[in-house]
Parts: C-alpha cells; sequence; structure tokens
C-alpha cells in the first residue's frame, strides 16, 4: 500500500479522539458490526459546535486512521460545517487511499452525519441541550 505521506500511519498508530462519551448528545454508527468494518461515533455540542467527538472502531488500518482523521476534521466546527465534510476529505486528511479501502472514509462520513442528525432529532424531541 503506497501512501503520498505518512499522515495514514500517524492516525492509525497514533489514533485521536478514540473512546465514548458518556451520555453524549448525538451519537451515529456505520458499517456492519456483524461482519466488517464498525464506526460508532459520539459527539458533544457546545454553542451550536462539536465541543467534543470520540469514536469507537472496529476494522482494518484504514478504517481506524480515517476515523481518527474524520474526528480531527469535524472537531470545533459547527454542525452545518461538520454536516459537509465529505468522504473525499476525509480520504484526503491521510494522504490518500486505495480504491480498495475508500469505503473506510465513507464510514466516516456516515456515522458523523448520522451523529449530528441523532443531535437534532433529540433537541427537536426537546431533550435538553447546549
Amino acid at each position: 500500500m503506497e501512501f503520498v505521506d505518512g499522515r495514514f500511519f500517524d492516525h492509525f498508530m497514533d489514533p485521536r479522539n478514540v473512546g465514548r462519551i458518556e451520555d453524549p448528545d448525538g451519537t451515529g454508527a456505520a458499517g456492519d458490526p456483524s461482519c466488517g468494518d464498525w464506526l460508532l461515533v459520539t459527539i458533544r455540542v457546545e454553542r451550536g459546535k462539536i465541543g467534543e467527538i470520540r469514536f469507537l472502531c472496529r476494522g482494518c488500518s484504514s478504517a481506524i486512521a480515517t476515523s481518527s482523521a474524520m474526528t480531527e476534521l469535524a472537531a470545533g466546527k459547527s454542525l452545518e460545517e461538520a454536516l459537509a465534510i465529505t468522504a473525499s476529505e476525509i480520504e484526503g486528511a491521510v494522504g490518500g487511499l486505495p480504491e480498495e479501502k475508500k469505503h473506510c472514509s465513507l464510514l466516516g462520513e456516515e456515522a458523523l452525519k448520522n451523529a449530528v442528525a441523532d443531535y437534532l432529532a433529540r433537541r427537536e424531541k426537546g431533550r435538553p441541550g447546549p
């Protein structure tokens, strides 16, 4: 596997924001936990921005690296900015992926969007929030 630079290995060997937020404002998942790569994202929203983000991932090195990169892209962003993060941007943040691993960056995009959607749905239902 050839990469443009060391960003992939940096995120894989030292992933950022690993874990799960207790009592999160939003939770999103993507993938299939029974047989393949799977990603869980939890967020805390502060003043309309992602104040904290964590992930748990079961998968290959590409899934782990792209999940870590996604959290760095999303941290501190407004909800609108977070929703606009694409799989292509996530892939770029790790220096690219081979064709057969591009689905890993899609996991990050989908799980992040699901976490924001969960937050918005909770807020709409009257759950107290920041």
